[in-house]
Protein backbone atom coordinates (compact mmCIF):
# COMPACT_ATOMS: atom_id res chain seq x y z
CA UNK A 1 0.00 0.00 0.00
CA UNK A 2 1.69 3.50 -1.21
CA UNK A 3 2.06 6.42 1.26
CA UNK A 4 -0.43 9.27 0.31
CA UNK A 5 1.31 12.53 -1.73
CA UNK A 6 2.06 14.98 1.35
CA UNK A 7 0.45 18.62 0.45
CA UNK A 8 2.35 21.64 -0.05
CA UNK A 9 0.90 24.55 1.96
CA UNK A 10 2.28 28.14 1.46
CA UNK A 11 2.10 30.30 4.83
CA UNK A 12 2.59 34.32 4.49
CA UNK A 13 1.02 35.40 7.46
CA UNK A 14 1.24 33.83 11.11
CA UNK A 15 1.53 30.04 10.05
CA UNK A 16 4.93 31.22 8.98
CA UNK A 17 5.57 30.76 13.08
CA UNK A 18 6.19 27.23 13.06
CA UNK A 19 4.83 26.94 16.72
CA UNK A 20 1.40 28.98 15.45
CA UNK A 21 1.13 26.45 12.74
CA UNK A 22 1.81 23.27 14.66
CA UNK A 23 -0.05 24.59 17.36
CA UNK A 24 -3.08 23.88 14.83
CA UNK A 25 -1.95 20.92 12.22
CA UNK A 26 1.17 18.32 12.10
CA UNK A 27 3.09 19.82 9.74
CA UNK A 28 6.75 19.82 8.66
CA UNK A 29 8.30 23.15 7.28
CA UNK A 30 10.05 23.04 4.09
CA UNK A 31 11.85 26.46 3.91
CA UNK A 32 11.16 29.69 2.73
CA UNK A 33 9.32 30.01 -0.41
CA UNK A 34 8.25 33.24 -2.95
CA UNK A 35 4.74 33.71 -3.92
CA UNK A 36 5.74 36.20 -7.60
CA UNK A 37 3.33 38.93 -8.78
CA UNK A 38 1.42 39.55 -5.84
CA UNK A 39 1.69 41.53 -2.67
CA UNK A 40 0.64 41.32 1.05
CA UNK A 41 -1.88 43.08 2.64
CA UNK A 42 -3.44 42.74 6.11
CA UNK A 43 -7.37 43.43 5.08
CA UNK A 44 -9.23 40.34 5.78
CA UNK A 45 -11.75 40.31 8.23
CA UNK A 46 -10.66 37.60 11.35
CA UNK A 47 -13.39 36.71 13.40
CA UNK A 48 -12.02 39.03 15.87
CA UNK A 49 -12.64 41.93 13.96
CA UNK A 50 -8.88 42.18 13.48
CA UNK A 51 -6.98 42.72 9.88
CA UNK A 52 -5.25 39.53 9.57
CA UNK A 53 -3.12 38.78 6.15
CA UNK A 54 -3.97 38.23 2.46
CA UNK A 55 -1.96 38.00 -0.74
CA UNK A 56 -3.27 40.05 -3.84
CA UNK A 57 -2.28 39.62 -7.30
CA UNK A 58 -0.16 43.10 -7.69
CA UNK A 59 -0.30 45.39 -10.35
CA UNK A 60 3.24 46.50 -10.16
CA UNK A 61 5.94 44.38 -11.78
CA UNK A 62 8.73 42.78 -9.50
CA UNK A 63 5.94 42.20 -6.32
CA UNK A 64 6.44 39.04 -4.48
CA UNK A 65 5.20 37.65 -0.87
CA UNK A 66 7.48 35.80 1.20
CA UNK A 67 6.56 33.08 2.99
CA UNK A 68 7.09 29.36 4.24
CA UNK A 69 6.52 26.37 2.28
CA UNK A 70 5.21 23.61 4.85
CA UNK A 71 4.80 19.82 4.34
CA UNK A 72 1.29 18.00 5.32
CA UNK A 73 -0.89 15.36 5.29
CA UNK A 74 -3.80 15.23 3.59
CA UNK A 75 -5.68 14.04 6.34
CA UNK A 76 -5.15 17.15 8.58
CA UNK A 77 -6.33 19.81 5.57
CA UNK A 78 -10.10 19.67 6.98
CA UNK A 79 -9.09 20.94 10.04
CA UNK A 80 -6.78 23.66 9.07
CA UNK A 81 -9.55 24.47 6.68
CA UNK A 82 -11.63 24.90 9.34
CA UNK A 83 -9.93 26.86 11.62
CA UNK A 84 -8.82 29.26 9.21
CA UNK A 85 -12.42 29.83 7.76
CA UNK A 86 -12.30 28.03 4.52
CA UNK A 87 -15.40 29.30 2.73
CA UNK A 88 -16.32 31.98 5.05
CA UNK A 89 -13.66 34.21 5.06
CA UNK A 90 -10.79 32.77 3.05
CA UNK A 91 -10.75 30.59 -0.54
CA UNK A 92 -7.89 27.96 -1.81
CA UNK A 93 -5.61 28.70 -4.41
CA UNK A 94 -3.25 26.28 -5.92
CA UNK A 95 -0.23 28.26 -7.53
CA UNK A 96 3.68 27.33 -8.46
CA UNK A 97 6.06 28.96 -5.92
CA UNK A 98 9.65 29.32 -5.44
CA UNK A 99 10.83 27.31 -3.23
CA UNK A 100 14.00 26.10 -1.33
CA UNK A 101 14.86 23.73 -4.28
CA UNK A 102 13.07 24.91 -7.33
CA UNK A 103 9.32 25.62 -8.37
CA UNK A 104 7.12 24.08 -6.10
CA UNK A 105 2.91 23.70 -6.75
CA UNK A 106 1.44 24.45 -3.48
CA UNK A 107 -1.88 25.59 -1.84
CA UNK A 108 -2.43 28.95 0.08
CA UNK A 109 -5.48 30.62 1.48
CA UNK A 110 -6.83 33.88 -0.09
CA UNK A 111 -9.09 36.18 1.47
CA UNK A 112 -12.90 36.78 0.57
CA UNK A 113 -13.80 38.72 3.41
CA UNK A 114 -11.84 41.57 3.40
CA UNK A 115 -11.77 45.76 5.22
CA UNK A 116 -9.19 47.50 4.03
CA UNK A 117 -9.27 50.04 7.16
CA UNK A 118 -8.55 47.12 9.29
CA UNK A 119 -4.90 46.36 11.46
CA UNK A 120 -3.40 43.76 12.56
CA UNK A 121 -3.56 42.93 16.52
CA UNK A 122 -0.15 43.33 18.19
CA UNK A 123 0.59 39.69 19.21
CA UNK A 124 -0.68 38.57 15.42
CA UNK A 125 1.69 41.15 13.94
CA UNK A 126 4.01 39.41 15.89
CA UNK A 127 3.37 35.79 14.94
CA UNK A 128 3.90 37.28 11.26
CA UNK A 129 7.14 38.76 11.95
CA UNK A 130 8.53 36.01 14.25
CA UNK A 131 7.77 34.19 11.24
CA UNK A 132 9.67 35.54 9.22
CA UNK A 133 12.42 35.93 11.07
CA UNK A 134 12.20 32.18 12.48
CA UNK A 135 12.62 31.15 8.78
CA UNK A 136 15.54 33.65 7.43
CA UNK A 137 13.23 35.92 5.18
CA UNK A 138 14.89 38.62 3.95
CA UNK A 139 15.86 41.53 5.98
CA UNK A 140 14.05 44.63 3.80
CA UNK A 141 11.23 42.32 3.96
CA UNK A 142 10.62 41.48 7.49
CA UNK A 143 11.05 45.22 8.33
CA UNK A 144 8.32 46.29 6.38
CA UNK A 145 6.03 43.89 8.07
CA UNK A 146 7.36 45.35 11.32
CA UNK A 147 6.42 48.44 9.82
CA UNK A 148 2.76 47.77 9.94
CA UNK A 149 0.49 49.33 12.14
CA UNK A 150 -1.52 47.57 14.62
CA UNK A 151 -3.80 47.94 17.41
CA UNK A 152 -3.69 46.51 20.92
CA UNK A 153 -6.38 43.74 21.21
CA UNK A 154 -9.12 44.77 23.53
CA UNK A 155 -9.32 41.56 24.88
CA UNK A 156 -6.80 41.11 27.38
CA UNK A 157 -7.73 37.23 27.99
CA UNK A 158 -7.29 36.57 23.77
CA UNK A 159 -4.43 38.47 24.33
CA UNK A 160 -2.40 36.86 27.00
CA UNK A 161 -3.36 33.40 25.41
CA UNK A 162 -1.78 34.38 22.25
CA UNK A 163 0.76 35.98 23.45
CA UNK A 164 2.04 32.93 25.40
CA UNK A 165 2.42 31.63 22.26
CA UNK A 166 4.83 34.12 20.89
CA UNK A 167 8.38 34.17 21.04
CA UNK A 168 9.36 35.98 24.89
CA UNK A 169 11.43 38.59 22.94
CA UNK A 170 8.45 39.47 20.84
CA UNK A 171 7.36 42.70 21.84
CA UNK A 172 5.88 44.81 19.33
CA UNK A 173 2.98 46.20 22.14
CA UNK A 174 2.66 50.25 21.35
Amino acid sequence: MSQPTPLAYFAYGSNMLSRRLLARVPAQPIGPAVLIGHELRWHKVGSDASGKCDVVPSRTAGQMVHGVLYRMAAEHKPLLDQIEGLGQGYDERQTVLQGPQGLVRAWYYSATHIDAGLRPFDWYKAFVVDGAREHGLPADYIAALHAMPHETDPDPARAALNWALSRPDATLRA
